[in-house]
């Protein structure tokens, strides 16, 4: 871990409305770590994530990229900033291959204005390559023929592809299997490793424990706390998802009944 942050957001609020749905948030995501980022449902986590990747424009606060303050006024300042979104649905064409899909909306074309079919079959192989991925039988596969991990490990390999500095992956082991969750996890941790600030949005606390270095439990639209994993344990970090508090950890006692909310 480095001493400057990947992606810091400092004193974040969002509003729809009378609805505080983010109150004062702080969170930082390293390059070459995971960062899981917890909650229970309304706590906040899907806001956060439409903050960071442009959807949302913050009320008050600010979102720091490799130190410098920027203003992210949609998905495409977003993109530019080295940000990708793996989201749950994955959006991706089942009726495509799955080099069609990885170039979709980015193809790339020859000087005759033809598509590059042979360069864009190369650079997925690469991309999936770069994270050992061995589960694929042929990057000319339909995406349609693929099991639930196989299209995860597609979504996570585009933004290998794009050189992205930041992935968020939203719940990537949600519909799957124990195997398929253990290679997508495994896949989680390669991406890491090559540099990536990985944020991990998850409900599966095994998950979470496995894979992550720091933590951030929302909680009622607060940083509850952000933690390293080592130093929490399980049991803990449950607890700061249900009540905001886990002993000397978390927010007051007024703030985790919701009193100053």
């Amino acid at each position: 871990m480095g001493d400057q942050p990947a992606l810091e957001l400092r004193g974040v609020d969002k509003s729809f409305g009378p609805v505080h749905v983010l109150s004062s948030v702080d969170f930082t995501a390293y390059s070459g770590e995971v960062t899981a980022l917890v909650g229970d449902n309304g706590a906040g986590k899907t806001t956060l994530v439409k903050c960071i990747g442009g959807t949302y424009r913050v009320d008050a606060g600010e979102l720091l990229f490799d130190g410098t303050a920027q203003v992210v006024n949609g998905p495409r300042d977003a993109a530019q900033l080295g940000v990708e979104i793996v989201y749950q649905d994955l959006a991706l064409a089942d009726n495509l291959d799955i080099v069609e899909n990885m170039f979709l909306g980015r193809e790339r074309v020859t000087r005759l204005r033809t598509l590059d079919e042979n360069s864009m079959e190369k650079l997925a192989r690469q991309a999936l390559t770069s994270l050992s991925v061995r589960t694929v039988r042929s990057v000319r596969q339909r995406v349609a023929s693929l099991s639930g991990g196989q299209r995860q490990t597609v979504a996570i390999a585009k933004s290998v592809l794009w050189q992205s500095k930041i992935v968020i992956l939203d719940e990537p082991t949600a519909a799957l299997g124990v195997a398929q969750t253990e290679q997508v996890l495994d896949l989680v941790r390669r991406l890491a490793e090559q540099g990536v600030a990985v944020i991990l949005v998850s409900h599966n606390m095994n998950d979470v424990m496995k894979v992550a270095d720091s933590i951030g439990v929302l909680f009622l639209g607060r940083m509850a706390a952000q933690v390293r994993r080592t130093e929490v344990t399980q049991t803990q970090v449950i607890e700061l998802i249900t009540t905001g508090r886990a002993g000397d950890l978390g927010l007051s006692r007024e703030e985790s009944t919701g009193a100053t909310v």
